[in-house]
């Protein structure tokens, strides 16, 4: 049977529709906007780790040109703590006490970036000119900056009344059951490694203008987000107001990641200015405000042990991970960590596990969900485990995992954590993933390789991901006078192509083209409540949602027009934006029917579709490198990918969302690392010495994807978002350590593996 797929919708290669504006420059962002009387902010940060202060004086500043307001942590005394609500249960059923994020900060800052002062001004140069005028007086103090040492004894204590800089304690499995399987197994294989920090680094660094509209006694804060509706409740607590008191608007947002989905004090602050002058107020962060004090990602450092049968298949595991979460408890902080250890057994049957985090405190900037949120911290921590399993036993890569993978007849399969996987074929991946990369002829390559002078290394990820976490996305539709269409909807698109993906679902239920389809997000005036973007969950809830709402406005319309007709509702059709009789030239345009509605409500439909369970995208990456052995630098010369996302809805936006997140993956295996000195101070403040992955950096990427559609997802969608960095990263630094391992005996290199590391352990391995 041949399947044709529609012009417009789910299936098609659409191109973005959003591109048009965003190449000729017409993007509108939060720093465009000037609106009357504008003032500028800028935030006066710690330039220490941890120390206790005084402000001795800001008449210097407050008298300084163009200046109108300068606030302090005490001037804020009415405003309430930035707090997360997601501290998972400890061990003894108790949840850890947090230490909350000041707006400014007392007396007390905890990370060098923390915040002591505001300053407003005619502009940003006169409030930045104003703020180096406060006199603020630090008594300076020993930091506690390095996760691995955190708990040590002798190392300073971040919050000295807890007694530690143990901030939490988790556990997730069966210690006896995991006993008992180490005590049979024929062979234990152990790792220990650092998943090292990252700093998001979107294109567009976050601002905010905060207005103040006298005449309704309300509040509005225009930023770029990933979702208005749960800012809108953060803000609306601190302020203690009801959410109506505040209006939150997101225009074009140039990236996320996670990272823009929290509330950050200077939202409040422009809010509280604005109130207190009576103008607007913008506040626009530079590239090094972002190193400073946007949230940061990954910091693990973990000792895995994998227990194994004679036949080399796995019985349990144990998993020791230490967690920075900085010197706050950030909003997600404490989940980040938890969600990521529920994935430890990945696409494997394991029996058991017995797995440990504990969350640390140091006297650094807060740790936060980043693209894929713990899933790519545990998908590093399996991969790289699974191979060194499979060298301890003397395995091919692919054959251990072949003889450990959930099987097709095992699903709907509940892990060890409780996870409850609906569908898989990960062999199946696997093995298209192994002919596309032409895995079997490596050694061939190998060889010409070293006739060049040069170490090649193959190596290859299979992984699994929960997303699209439970609950819902509403959708709204409405036919608007003209015959057009616009979709409301509680996510925020941030560089994904949400315009284009939701315009495809309404344009298969009222085959309407996609240009006559307006998408509206980001403005809590439009909707009551909406989740947001993350955790790839736009498109399985949203999509879904957007899909439904389309069928009941699809519906409405030909009830119209069959009134208009004087036909039965089930004999209109519905064609390129017109509603005709089947069979006859008898028709009314969509500008029509909307003429022709009796009540407002007539033209309107909703959608909502409620998932109770995660879906769980999986597949296989497979990187093949060739390294210099007298540098030390990698290239990437082949990377291929074989996923299995359920059901596609456009080939063309999905390509680019695996493209961009193995480009993030791969970014921390070979080049990204943040670094604090011994006394708190961020090294890796800016592009000089923070290394972001270029172009250059990497081949085409063969992508493909070999779907089995969800059965807990109403159209069969699993979600990709986030699916490329978790993969990514586990193939690129396998691949690395299988080139240092069969040209020298290396079994290990920490991330990133940058030139100079590689040439080190390799000078080291050539001198003993």
């Amino acid at each position: 049977m041949t399947v044709v797929t529609p012009k417009f919708g789910m299936g098609a290669s659409v191109l973005r529709r959003e591109d048009q504006a965003f190449l000729k420059g017409e993007g509108r962002y939060t720093d465009d906007i000037k609106p009357a009387g504008l003032l500028h902010g800028y935030v006066l940060r710690s330039p220490v780790a941890k120390a206790g202060f005084t402000i001795t004086s800001t008449e210097a500043a407050s008298a300084a040109p163009g200046v109108h307001l300068v606030l302090t942590g005490k001037d804020l005394a009415h405003l309430g703590k930035l707090k997360s609500g997601v501290m998972q249960r400890q061990p003894d059923g108790t949840r850890a006490p947090t230490r909350d994020i000041p707006i400014l900060c007392g007396d007390r800052v905890n990370y060098v970036g923390d915040a002591v002062a505001f300053v407003v001004a005619d502009s940003r140069a006169l409030a930045q000119d104003a703020a180096e005028l406060i006199e603020v007086d630090y008594d300076s103090e020993d930091a506690a900056s390095g996760t691995a040492t955190a708990l040590d004894e002798g190392t300073p204590l971040v919050w000295p009344e807890l007694g530690s800089n143990r901030a939490f304690t988790y556990h997730i499995g069966d210690k006896q059951k995991t006993a008992a399987a180490f005590a049979r197994a024929a062979h234990i294989t152990r790792i220990e490694f650092i998943n090292n920090r990252l700093v998001c680094n979107y294109m567009e660094p976050r601002s905010a203008i905060g207005e103040w509209n006298a005449a309704e006694s309300r509040f509005v804060l225009t930023t770029g987000s990933q979702g208005v509706h749960s800012m809108q409740y953060i803000i609306a607590e601190l302020f203690k107001i009801k959410k109506s008191e505040l209006r939150i608007i997101t225009p074009d947002v140039g990236g996320g990641f996670g990272p823009k989905a929290f509330v950050y004090r200077e939202y409040p602050l422009v809010l509280e200015a604005a109130k207190r002058l009576g103008r607007p107020v913008k506040w626009a962060g530079d590239r090094t405000e972002h190193f400073l004090s946007d949230a940061q990602g990954r910091d693990n450092v973990v000792k895995a042990e994998m227990a194994l049968d004679k036949g080399g298949r796995f019985l349990g595991m144990k998993v020791e991970l230490l967690a920075n979460i900085g010197a706050y408890v950030s909003q997600y902080g404490p989940f980040i960590p938890y969600v990521g250890v529920t994935m430890s057994t990945g696409v494997y049957d394991i029996g058991a596990i017995d797995v440990s985090v504990t969350g640390l405190y140091t006297n650094t900037c807060p740790v936060d969900a980043y693209r894929g949120a713990g899933r790519p911290e545990a998908a590093l921590l399996l991969e790289k485990l699974v191979d060194a399993c499979a060298h301890d036993l003397g395995l091919p890569v692919e054959e251990i995992r072949r003889r450990n993978f959930i099987r097709p007849e095992q699903f709907p399969y509940r892990t060890q954590t409780g996870r409850l996987y609906d569908t898989g074929e990960f062999a199946g991946h696997m093995d298209r993933a192994i002919e596309r990369a032409e895995w079997k002829a490596f050694p061939q390559r190998l060889e010409q390789s070293k006739v060049a002078g040069r170490i090649r290394g193959i190596g290859m990820a299979t992984y699994i991901e929960a997303c699209a976490f439970p609950g819902s996305e509403p959708a709204f539709v409405e036919l608007n006078g003209d015959g057009t269409v616009t979709l409301k909807i509680g996510t925020q698109t941030n560089g994904q192509g949400h315009a284009t993906a939701y315009a495809q679902f309404l344009s298969e239920k009222l085959d309407l083209p996609i240009e006559k389809i307006h998408v509206r997000q980001g403005d809590t005036d439009d909707l009551k409540a909406g989740g947001g973007t993350g955790g790839s969950r736009s498109i399985p809830l949203g999509g879904v949602s957007a899909s439904r709402a389309g069928e009941d406005l699809a519906n409405k319309i030909k009830r119209i027009a069959a009134d208009e007709l004087e036909a039965s509702a089930g004999d209109i059709e519905l064609s390129d934006g017109v509603a005709r009789i089947v069979g006859t030239d008898r028709a009314i345009d969509f500008a029509g029917v909307a003429r022709a509605a009796k009540t407002p409500d007539d033209l309107k439909g909703f959608g909502e579709f409620v998932q109770d369970e995660c879906t769980y995208p999986n597949g296989t990456h497979i990187c093949e490198v060739e390294i210099d052995p007298d540098t030390g630098a990698t290239e990437i010369l082949r990377y291929t990918i074989v996923d299995d996302f359920g059901v596609t809805v456009n080939p063309i936006l999905l390509a680019g969302q695996v493209h961009g997140g193995v480009v993030q993956g791969i970014g921390q295996a070979l080049t990204e690392n943040t670094v604090y000195g011994e006394d708190g101070q961020l090294l890796t403040a800016s592009f000089m010495d923070y290394a972001m992955p270029r172009a250059d950096n990497f081949p085409f990427f063969h992508f493909e994807t070999r779907n089995v559609p969800s059965t807990t997802n109403a159209l069969g969608i699993k979600g990709a978002g986030e699916a490329g960095t978790i993969g990514a990263t586990p193939a690129a630094l396998n691949a690395v350590t299988d080139a240092l391992w069969r040209a020298h005996g290396i079994r290990h290199i920490e991330m990133p593996a940058t030139p100079a590391r590689i040439w080190t352990a390799i000078r080291d391995a050539s001198q003993r």
